[in-house]
């Protein structure tokens, strides 16, 4: 397998017969095992039950079976979705001792009924609270455009495993960013679907009223065509006629000069001018933080008041902090967050895909983890979701597109439609992807070559 093939190729090469499941599978896991170390995305290799099941899929096709659409597929997953047979961890020892998960979680269970295998469990802050993936106990994940800066996070094991070229497909989970981010900082497309539209049974919790499961990918086909295998619906048309607009005020400020121009690209191409506001931006970042705190540290308090010093101690204090949060001021933030559902779906009965950035800078640096905020220097951990966090709480759908020839490292473009739109975003993601502004950043040793 070469480093970078999509994964419709590698299904397309496998039922033509111009190469094997079990061929495709080998050179997957000799990929991870070679080049993994200075990267870091892996935290479980299923390499026996990968080539079984390779083998499997060529056992088929030798009988002359049909072969499912994905058959052949290797995938991983955010190590916090239980895979039938193996320990859940979330990232954290804390579960180290918890039973073995006694079936997939739903959406790897679709995957691997429409053929695909899942390979490896993939890196991510503990209990997905964070933008980093520093893990104190399973470590740092690194961005393979340059391991000396930040991969993203919470889901920053399965964004680098996908910019690395080790897997064409990985799962991700996003409450307040944790795809969309690692996604901009590493160059590939990544969907938060809208709020319940993919099942979260099996997936580890984090904020229940935020919590959405979606995936990464390194091509948008790859990206659509599992969103509606995982969403178990047939593919939707993609409208052709699109309004668009590009967010302002709040998402205009504190951008690089190559993320502004890269922008302005986008919008002189889509024939935009000027920009939309979304009100009170920076209370609906607040409430969602608020939101996610409280839902997450009680969801955590009553094993935290028995086992406290197992935790990652900056996850282990963000949660205490957020179990004694007021119940009034949690219900302030809903009362919010209803509020402000109802302005931006009021805004998409005049627009269909609303344009913004997804972070605003490329990724930083590991021994300097600070990003500029209005002017002064600022901790990246707290403040890389400054875009992606308002536009969580209405439960809205948003694809993360990789921006092309910025002449930077990679950098993010949020498209963010009403909830139940999917096929807007992927149909304004491929006029920007055809355009020539949109795509897989590769790594700087690819554009060398």
């Amino acid at each position: 397998m070469t480093r970078f093939a999509s994964a419709l190729g590698i299904a397309q090469d496998i039922r033509t017969g111009k190469r094997s499941a079990a061929s495709v599978m080998q050179s997957v896991l000799a990929t991870i095992n070679q080049h993994d170390a200075a990267i870091h995305s892996v935290t479980h290799l299923f390499a026996q039950q990968a080539m079984e099941q390779a083998q499997a899929v060529d056992a088929l096709l030798a009988r002359k079976k049909p072969l499912p659409p994905l058959a052949g597929v290797p995938f991983g997953v955010k190590d916090l979705f239980d895979i039938q047979g193996h320990v859940t961890t979330a990232g954290s020892i804390v579960l180290r001792n918890t039973p073995p998960a006694t079936q997939d979680a739903t959406i790897v269970a679709r995957l691997r009924a429409a053929g695909a295998i899942a390979v490896a469990t993939l890196n991510m802050d503990e209990f997905a609270y964070g933008f980093a993936t520093d893990n104190a106990h399973y470590g740092i994940t690194r961005n393979p455009h340059d391991t000396s800066r930040m991969a993203g996070g919470s889901s920053g094991g399965s964004a680098a495993a996908v910019a690395a070229g080790f897997l064409p497909l990985t799962l991700g989970t996003d409450t307040n960013g944790s795809i969309r981010v690692p996604a901009s900082l590493c160059g590939v497309w990544g969907l938060k679907p809208t709020f319940g539209r993919l099942p979260r049974e099996g997936a580890y919790p984090f904020s229940a009223s935020l919590d959405v499961v979606g995936h990464f990918a390194g091509t948008l086909d790859d990206l659509m065509a599992a969103f509606y295998i995982m969403a178990d619906t047939p593919a939707e048309p993609e409208p052709q006629t699109l309004r668009a607009a590009c967010l302002g005020g709040w998402f205009a400020q504190n951008l690089s000069p190559a993320l502004a121009a890269a922008i302005g690209r986008v919008c002189q191409h889509l024939g935009l001018s000027g920009s939309v506001e979304l009100p009170q931006i920076p209370t609906a970042r607040a409430a969602s933080f608020l939101i996610t705190a409280a839902e997450g540290g009680t969801l955590h308090l009553p094993r935290l008041r028995a086992a406290a010093e197992e935790y990652d101690p900056a996850t282990r204090d963000r949660l205490l902090a957020g179990a004694m949060l007021p119940s009034s001021t949690y219900v302030q933030a809903q009362r919010f967050r209803r509020w402000f559902r109802r302005q931006v779906h009021a805004m998409f009965e005049e627009v269909d895909v609303l344009i913004a950035p997804a972070v605003m800078c490329e990724a930083p640096r590991l021994d300097d983890p600070t990003i500029m905020v209005d002017g002064k220097p600022a901790s990246a951990r707290a403040n890389l979701g400054l875009y992606t966090q308002p536009i969580s709480l209405p439960g809205l759908p948003v694809l993360c597109l990789p921006l092309r020839n910025t002449g930077t490292l990679p950098l993010g473009l949020q498209l963010v439609a009403a909830p139940g739109r999917e096929a807007a975003l992927f149909s304004l993601a491929r006029k920007l992807e055809q355009a020539g502004l949109a795509g897989r950043c590769p790594l700087e040793a690819q554009q060398a070559a």
